[in-house]
């Protein structure tokens, strides 16, 4: 039978809100295919506003794939604000999607993917809203399987009781194979029910089902053991890895937003994974090794995508773009090809050390100069060390300079703060980097009109990094760092200071409170999913919003919650682990050796740096030879295809 949209009952509400807009869908690049014509049905949800996830490249890349196989539907969901949440629950509206507002509940699968642990307090209100139980083991199989994906589905224990399975790595050929085996259960009349899907879907590389696996704690508290509780589960689950991106040029067709977005650009993936190996960074860590896109299959998107969406700006996005090996050659490629239109193109991630002044020439080229964003992330030559971050001061110096001689007038620096071993002049020296920073550049411009922004965020540590054993600093510890640095900024106890130059240094910055949940969730075990529903309960939504963000809430909740299990915040949060420490993740494979990890982390006590595997020989992460992948870098040799630009005669 169809499913009813509730697009009616919705209709009605949208008045009475605010950014209506956001939940009537119709965009260029979306689709809405016929319920009855589909055997598999998808719903794909980012647990954020539209106007985050809209952008998101994960969720617009599967939903195409998805939506190209002729049998398969798949449609988008995103959070609803807390104003349409109190009309929906009042109404009786369901969780619908933004394509053909259908209820969520409806589905055969709800993908969620969660770029923060800051977002699954949003889970349980679409659960809720939909009608879904929000226990897991409540599910009937009148109900969607839920799965958890994106980077904090490599430790997805904290939302354990809440997710059917998490699915590890990339996802474009694990959701076709997850796809497969819902087909195939269906056409055999759904044998077994609910649990027999999830013994089938546990049999999917990359797939993990946590009802399978059993949790035991020592009297310390530290986690025992955790073991599969059926035969036929294994007892590690890896990760997937998409080799040969070339093969998947996705998006196409993108998602043109009808109302306002974080990033209004169309964005080509020109490679994935990173071996620079800072040891903060989990995205570069789960996603090894590097996969480069050829410069053609980029050429290729950049023109079709452009052609459909009409977007202005092109985002050549990685995690560092600037490394790909033949980023040269597609800059001066790319910006010959729009040079005299209105396209734009855009480095979101570039390293400090890898800018140069041909890139700064070819990003400029057309008149056009989107912001610049720089991550010397330590403020100090030593706390660089410490986190692997190798970038000097002069590197930085001559990166910005570079930039401004080229026409930026304002670039932003981004730092953390609360890094392992950080001392408070660690911190205080960012306000020095930022001074020299506008010193260089008005004397290299001979222009006063020269700003920085330097932007701090809090150290979080994140699983599957070297820093997955460290003790967070303290809320008070951070904000007294952050007043520390303001001061700096604005010149006290400087009597020589100019002004001038604390006026041209924009400061922005989180404190650490939120930093400090951040933690509990990402290196949280099964008990803290407890704490997750209390805080849900007590009003709890949109906890990645400072203005939602209650952080006494969740403090409050923890008090209530964890001393029954012999625990308490402090203990997930400033605590350092042990080596021989069973992590609630262990089980859950990136490919990186937890001894290789565990030296590395050393290894940043001794404030020893480690090189770029992909320059140099392996280093023994052990990703390649445990999930059969290598390193897929250039140069090709190849130029960019003379493709032409849309309105415009070919030479």
């Amino acid at each position: 039978m169809p499913v009813m949209s509730v697009f009616e009952q919705l209709e009605r509400l949208l008045p009475l809100v605010s950014k209506p807009v956001q939940y009537i869908g119709g965009e260029l690049g979306a689709v809405v295919k016929d319920w009855d014509a589909a055997t598999v049905r998808w719903v794909l949800m980012y647990p954020d506003a539209y106007e985050v996830g809209l952008p998101n490249q994960g969720i617009q890349i599967l939903y195409e794939i998805l939506n190209e196989q002729p049998d398969v539907l798949c449609e988008r969901a995103y959070a609803v604000w807390p104003d349409l949440e109190r009309l929906m629950r009042e109404h009786g509206v369901p969780q619908f999607t933004v394509d053909a507002h259908r209820p969520v509940k409806a589905f055969d699968l709800f993908g969620v993917s969660f770029a923060t642990e800051l977002g699954y307090t949003n889970l349980l209100t679409a659960l809720d809203l939909a009608g879904i139980p929000i226990d897991a083991r409540d599910r009937t199989d009148d109900d969607p399987i839920v799965l958890a994906g994106g980077h904090a589905a490599f430790n997805p224990e904290p939302i354990a009781d809440f997710i059917d399975a998490a699915v590890l790595g990339d996802g474009e050929e694990a959701a076709l194979e997850i796809t497969s085996v819902v087909r195939q259960w269906k056409a055999e009349g759904q044998p077994g029910g609910r649990n027999e899907l999830l013994f089938r879907l546990v049999r999917v590389e990359g797939v993990y089902v946590p009802r399978f696996y059993d949790v035991t704690y020592a009297e310390d508290g530290r986690i025992a053991s955790v073991k599969p509780n059926r035969p036929g589960v294994p007892t590690r689950v890896a990760k997937r890895t998409t080799m040969d991106l070339d093969k998947w040029p996705y998006p196409r067709k993108p998602l043109v937003p009808l109302a306002e977005t974080v990033h209004e650009r169309y964005a080509v993936e020109i490679f994935r994974g990173c071996t620079r190996g800072c040891r903060f960074c989990q995205a570069g860590m789960i996603t090894r090794p590097v996969r480069e896109r050829s410069i053609t299959t980029i050429g290729q998107m950049v023109r079709d995508g452009v052609e459909f969406s009409g977007f202005s700006e092109v985002g050549l996005l990685s995690l560092s773009s600037a490394d790909h090996t033949e980023i040269g050659d597609i800059c001066s490629g790319l910006a010959t090809q729009y040079e005299g239109t209105n396209v734009s193109l855009s480095l979101p991630s570039t390293r400090v050390d890898a800018f140069n002044i041909t890139l700064a020439e070819e990003l400029s080229r057309n008149g056009r100069r989107s912001g610049l964003t720089f991550a010397p992330e330590g403020g100090s030559e030593r706390i660089r060390k410490v986190i692997n971050k190798m970038v000097t001061e002069e590197d930085l110096i001559r990166t910005v300079v570079a930039a401004y001689t080229h026409g930026w007038r304002q670039v932003k620096l981004y730092f953390m703060c609360g890094l392992p071993t950080e001392t408070d002049d660690d911190v205080v020296q960012i306000a020095r980097l930022a001074h020299e920073v506008i010193k260089a550049g008005r004397e290299a411009t001979g222009s006063r009109d020269i700003r920085c922004t330097v932007s701090i965020g809090g150290f979080v540590p994140k699983p599957h990094t070297p820093f997955q054993w460290a003790a967070m600093a303290t809320p008070e510890t951070i904000n007294h760092r952050l007043k520390l640095l303001k001061q700096a900024i604005n010149g006290a106890g400087q009597d020589d200071f100019d002004k001038s130059i604390g006026r041209a240094i924009g400061y922005r910055y989180h404190d650490g409170e939120p930093s400090l949940i951040e933690g509990l969730l990402a290196r949280g075990d099964r008990r803290v999913g407890a704490v997750i529903r209390r805080v849900w309960e007590q009003g709890a939504r949109f906890d990645g919003w400072s203005e939602y963000f209650s952080f006494q809430r969740w403090v409050e909740a923890c008090a209530e919650v964890l001393p029954r299990y012999g625990v308490d915040l402090d203990w997930y949060t400033t605590r350092e682990r042990f080596e021989d420490e069973v992590l609630p993740w262990d089980h859950l494979d990136s490919g990186l050796d937890k001894r290789w990890l565990w030296r590395d982390w050393q290894d940043a006590l001794a404030e020893q740096e480690q090189d770029d595997c992909r320059w140099t020989p392996c280093f023994d992460c052990g990703v390649c030879p445990s999930m059969d992948t290598e390193i897929q870098i250039g140069p090709t040799g190849r130029k960019l295809l003379p493709l032409t630009v849309p309105g415009r005669r070919p030479s």
